[in-house]
């Protein structure tokens, strides 16, 4: 401080700021005011009791379990699992039991896969009722009993002592149970429902919370609220009615919507041209005959339809959950894997999560003469040994780190020094007080460690210790006052100066959110803790300190379009309860974004399953573990971080397995929907099913390949995806017709059109030649459909191109020595021809793909499927880019002036001959 500001400072008495405390609350409702009014050392009757119970319920947390039967069932449901199951039940009608069989084994493992992995959700409200406590002491019929917590209703008059959790909302009466006015304020440890890292003082009227914990104090209460109305009651209900669609699933969906339409649109045509085709052929069609084209068309739809689709993602999945777990990521939901890539937003709890949740020692203000060892020294000699409370705590760890003396002692015996008598802490007093005889000086003194307000009375008054306090309290800091006695006196006394105590932030969390940002993840702080605390983490941290208050979240005049602005916009918000934090993560989604929430506590774990991805950190409540997808089992958030990057590595693997899927489907569908109309041909129906087989098969290979990690957070582009799918789709389709044409007119192999397997005029050599190409040419889009740019800027693994290479070989072999009853020997010449042509086919579709994405955009969007939302949202993008354009204009123009203004100086400063040489 300078000599300056200490003038103004000693001019006149300066008072201690008070910084009031805020908390969220709530008016009861009359009809309920009107029950709180029972005699305190009297209570209620055990009839009043009995109709309590049956007006508000027991005092617990009910919950509506969910028949295991009907969840399994319902992993049935689903486009693509309705396509499969209805292929399932004309595989049955005709009598086609091998294809009955494959079908119903796959939706048997895609439907377990899913219940195993997601059937632990309802596990959250069971570890929210074990935070509750099972006994209290309540007055009832004029004695003090003990009851069973469950049986509290509002009215109860309950008895809380220091170590009791509080068994239901209560409003404190500001007595004790004898009935006479209570000494001193509760201190109430309330950090798990709130997020509040000190435990907060409680007086009469005040409300305290159940599951919370009395860490000082006693008192009665009158109880308020019971069960699901309680504070941590409506937190359990906001976890019940979260049950929403997970974001992959809905993605699947609008997939297997397109697959769905397209494949029963073209395979019904099919149907009902071949039904006529083979009415020609016979006088009158028999149920054999019926049966015969049924089966046909199912084969040609279960070949069509990705049925190994949902396995391949999920292995895909699976695989990168075991790399996670690797870096103590504990996947609990397989889909949060996919998601997790996908996150823009990341809401973080503060304490606990991105702080240390310990009180610790931070930069002191120091009276002149005395450093911060003996600052700790003293403060050391005047704690109490043993004491468990988070303050002692903190400033005995300080000292024995950072003064020499003390590291090397055991217990609480210092060398040189002996405590003679000590003064415990007493709310009455505020401070502890020590004589203690110095050894090396041989004098006695003694030494005072408290309340800023106490210690500053006790030297008389400072002026300026007392502004320094005040700093220290806007920012959200708690100071502790350390005296001494001068030297010759036991009387007399002087400050050494003010211990200021924070929650830091962990090692870790200020590049943990650089390296978020980085990777275009925004993060947000969204804590219980007071404001003032808040901003002063998150300039710590290297956050901006936008941070609002509750107050924002919950404004009757904005809108919820406003409100989630207002959410887009703040770096986090501070005094929120749980409803709130689910707010925020509800209103961020409603713009479109993927959210995740880290967490720890009871309050967290709303918002943790509220949101696309929830993460509970190390040492976090079972509460906020049970409603997360995933768990860290590491201290801090960096691991966040690696499960990102391997995240987005895995959505990468299964985006492109998604466009080569779609991709094959549209070239397999469009090739036999216009060869079977136009050219009365057909392929037989066990090579269809070998193509689906095999392919899908060597693709779960996919899971260990390499990626192309994205820099933004990654979206699956659905509009786009398909677009690029339909387009490879054509050029493939113009691929396998070329291939037919030349065999048939150049090579002059037989078409054998309308020709049936068994018929013994069949050549087969172009059944075989269609099957190569229909397996390779789409097989081999793969190595293109990696990646958005070229195939050779990311190279594949080993092992998943050993593996596609591997299928068409043996898919080549078959076809050139050939298979009886499988496919007719067309000899090396066309088996390597077609493959080498697939491959080369395979770099022009990649030039294809890198085009259609590069000319690709929003805009292109909106006008090849114009909606009112993405109309909308391009209005607003032009908007923002015309303004961000003029900010840019005008930051130019400023520094073109600052530029001149500094030329004119520097002209007239060499003018005066002030230019340095």
């Amino acid at each position: 401080m300078s000599a300056n500001e200490k003038k103004v400072v000693n001019e006149k008495a300066t008072e201690f700021e008070d910084h009031h405390h805020v908390e969220v609350s709530e008016d009861l409702p009359p009809e309920l005011e009107a029950l709180l009014h029972a005699e305190p050392l009297q209570g209620l009757s055990a009839a009043e009791v009995e109709e309590r119970t049956a007006q508000f319920g027991r005092n617990e947390i009910s919950e509506k379990k969910t028949n295991p039967f009907l969840k399994f069932l319902s992993y049935f449901t689903g486009a693509i699992a309705y396509l499969i199951e209805l292929a399932f039940i004309l595989s049955g009608v005709v009598e086609d039991w091998v294809d009955f069989g494959i079908i119903g084994g796959l939706l048997i493992i895609n439907a377990l896969i899913g219940f195993i992995e997601e059937s632990k959700a309802d596990a959250a409200l069971d570890a929210l009722k074990n935070t509750l406590a099972l006994k209290s002491r309540v007055f009832r019929d004029g004695k003090l009993i003990e009851v069973e917590s469950a049986t509290l209703v509002p009215g109860d008059i309950i008895a809380v002592r220091l170590g009791d959790i509080i068994p239901a909302d209560g409003r404190l009466l500001g007595i004790s149970v004898d009935g006479s006015d209570s000494e001193v304020n509760l201190q109430v440890d309330q950090s798990a429902l709130t997020g509040e890292s000190l435990p907060v003082e409680k007086k009469k009227g005040d409300t305290i919370y159940s599951s919370s914990i009395c860490k000082q104090g006693q008192m009665l209460a009158v109880v308020t609220k019971t069960g699901a109305n309680t504070f941590i009651g409506r937190a359990a209900n906001l976890i019940s009615i979260t049950n929403e669609q997970g974001h992959f699933q809905k993605i699947v969906n609008q997939i297997g919507n397109f697959l769905v339409v397209i494949t029963l649109t073209m395979v019904i045509i099919i149907f009902i041209y071949l039904l006529l085709r083979r009415n020609n052929e016979v006088t009158k069609l028999s149920r054999k005959d019926v049966f015969d084209v049924l089966r046909d068309v199912l084969v040609l739809t279960v070949a069509a339809i990705p049925v190994g689709l949902p396995t391949v993602m999920s292995v895909t999945m699976a695989v990168g959950a075991k790399q996670l777990a690797a870096k103590q990521v504990i996947v609990k939901r397989l889909t949060a894997v996919e998601e997790m890539a996908s996150v823009s937003v990341l809401c973080s709890d503060k304490t606990g999560t991105l702080t240390l949740n310990k009180l610790t020692f931070d930069e002191p203000y120091l009276k002149p003469g005395f450093t911060k060892e003996d600052l700790l020294l003293y403060s050391y000699l005047a704690s109490e040994p043993g004491a468990n409370d988070p303050i002692e705590l903190a400033v005995r760890t300080a000292a024995k780190r950072d003064v020499p003396l003390l590291s090397e002692c055991t217990g609480h015996t210092i060398p040189g020094f002996k405590v003679t008598s000590f003064i415990p802490f007493n709310p009455a007093t505020k401070l502890t007080q020590a004589t203690v005889i110095d050894h090396h000086a041989n004098e006695t003194f003694k030494v005072a460690k408290g309340a800023p307000q106490v210690i500053v009375k006790l030297v008389g008054g400072d002026n300026e210790a007392t502004h320094a306090v005040n700093l220290l309290a806007r920012r959200g800091l708690r100071a502790l006052g350390v005296a001494r006695t001068v030297p010759g006196s036991l009387e007399k006394w002087e400050l050494i100066g003010m211990i200021s105590l924070l929650d830091p932030p962990r090692p870790d969390s200020g590049e943990t959110i650089r390296r978020c940002e980085e990777m275009g993840v925004v993060v947000k702080m969204v804590t219980g803790d007071q404001l003032i605390i808040a901003k002063e983490v998150a300039a710590r941290l290297g956050m901006s300190r936008a941070i609002l208050d509750a107050n924002s979240l919950t404004d009757p005049d904005a809108t919820d379009a406003q409100l989630a602005d207002r959410c887009l916009h703040a770096d986090g918000f501070a005094q929120v309860i749980p409803e709130h934090k689910y707010r925020v993560v509800e209103l961020l989604q409603s713009k479109g974004l993927l959210v995740g929430m880290t967490g720890d506590g009871v309050n967290d774990a709303p918002a943790l399953k509220k949101a696309n991805v929830g993460i509970a950190v190390h040492d976090c409540t079972d509460a906020a573990r049970s409603a997360a997808d995933i768990v860290l089992l590491a201290p801090g958030l960096s691991t966040i971080v690696d499960g990102i990057l391997t995240s987005r590595a895995i959505f990468q693997r299964m985006r492109s397995y998604a466009l080569y899927r779609i991709t094959s489907t549209v070239h397999f569908l469009i090739f036999f929907f216009i060869i079977t109309l136009s050219y009365r041909w057909q392929m037989k129906a066990v090579l269809l099913i070998f193509i689906a087989v095999l392919n899908d098969a060597a693709t779960l290979v996919i899971s260990v390949d390499n990626a192309q990690i994205s820099r933004r957070p990654d979206k699956w582009r659905i509009g786009q995806l398909i677009t690029m799918s339909i387009i490879l789709g054509c050029c493939l389709t113009v691929l396998s017709f070329s291939v037919f044409f030349i065999a048939r007119d150049v090579f002059n192999i037989p078409d054998d059109a309308g020709k049936q397997s068994d018929d013994d005029t069949k050549d087969g050599r172009m059944e075989t030649i269609i099957y190569l190409n229909v397996s390779s040419a789409p097989h081999f889009t793969i190595f293109s459909t990696r990646l958005a740019g070229f195939f050779w800027e990311n190279l594949p693994s080993l092992t998943f191109t050993a593996a596609i290479l591997a299928t068409q070989v043996f898919a080549m072999f078959i076809s050139i020595f050939g298979i009886n009853g499988l496919t007719t020997a067309i000899g090396g010449g066309w088996g390597v021809s077609l493959l080498l042509v697939s491959l080369a086919y395979f770099v022009v579709l990649d030039a294809v793909k890198v085009f259609v994405f590069r000319i690709w955009s929003f805009e292109l969007t909106v006008k090849m499927w114009p909606t009112r939302a993405r109309k909308e949202k391009l209005r607003h993008r032009k908007e923002r880019r015309l303004v961000e354009e003029r900010v840019r204009q005008n930051i130019e123009k400023v520094r073109k002036a600052s530029k001149v203004i500094y030329a004119v100086s520097a002209f007239e400063r060499a003018g005066r001959g002030m230019l340095p040489a």
